[in-house]
């Protein structure tokens, strides 16, 4: 497939297991792909590492315009910067409370705040957030980070609502919970790794983690143009636990009596 022939795409978070899956995708169907990371290690050789701290308005705006600069366009944003926090609401400080919403959400308002001036000039304009199912479902002591990622959902569908006219598409997707490094780091320090993943496979309708590639592939999904009509949309790929309501395994026999 073919339909980012010609578009320029900026991922951020683009180093991290979904930013980089993302980064290759897009790649792979002829976007020109540029990755802004804190640490943009371990890149292909054909997509262009910036580092870049999302923190700092003025980085965000050197590293836009320079991709800009270089390319001449700017057709595809995906906000994928995002950090865990863990806790109650009694746990997290106010200065986690902070650095956490500022990275997972007002970073991606700075990326669009420089972006939309130029993705205004495209013909394929789409913006992609990476929110999570936690926006939805209550996970124990998530409070922090289920806030910044119900943000992201409200942020997205109102920046949907204010850019829709001018020819941007923007939507998120909400991941569920993803095979990645900082997960596996979670599970290793349990006292029993292998019987924590199980468990924690268990609570999933597909029965395993999601894999990176798949949520790259939703992510693609939104930001192409074949996708023209999709807008403010907020796409789970968390295999299945938002919307399904199993039964046990152990019940599955019972199923249609």
């Amino acid at each position: 497939m073919s339909d980012f022939n010609g578009l320029v795409a900026i991922v951020t978070g683009g180093a991290g297991a979904i930013g980089l899956a993302t980064a290759e995708l897009l790649r792979d169907r002829g976007a020109q792909v540029v990755a802004f990371d804190i640490k943009p290690d371990g890149l292909p050789g054909d997509i262009l590492g910036i580092e870049v701290d999302v923190t700092d308005d003025a980085q965000v705006k050197a590293a836009v315009d320079s991709v800009v600069e270089r390319f001449g366009r700017l057709d595809v944003v995906v906000n994928n910067v995002g950090i865990a926090a863990v806790g109650n609401v009694t746990e997290n400080s106010d200065e986690e409370w902070l650095g956490t919403l500022n990275t997972n959400v007002v970073s991606m308002v700075r990326v669009a705040r420089h972006a939309v001036p130029h993705l205004r000039r495209s013909p394929a304009a789409a913006i992609v957030n990476t929110s999570s199912i936690v926006a939805w479902a209550g996970l124990e002591r998530r409070v922090l980070y289920s806030a910044s990622k119900g943000a992201i959902s409200a942020l997205t569908q109102a920046m949907a609502a204010d850019h829709v006219r001018e020819g941007i598409r923007v939507n998120a997707v909400a991941p569920g919970a993803v095979d990645s490094p900082w997960v596996n780091g979670q599970l290793s320090r349990t006292p029993d790794p292998e019987s924590a993943r199980a468990a924690m496979n268990a609570t999933l309708p597909i029965d395993r983690l999601v894999a990176a590639a798949e949520v790259a592939g939703a992510i693609a999904y939104l930001a192409s143009p074949l996708s023209g009509a999709t807008v403010g949309t907020v796409l789970a790929v968390d295999g299945g636990i938002h919307g399904l309501r199993m039964r046990p395994a152990t019940q599955k026999h019972l199923i249609g009596r």
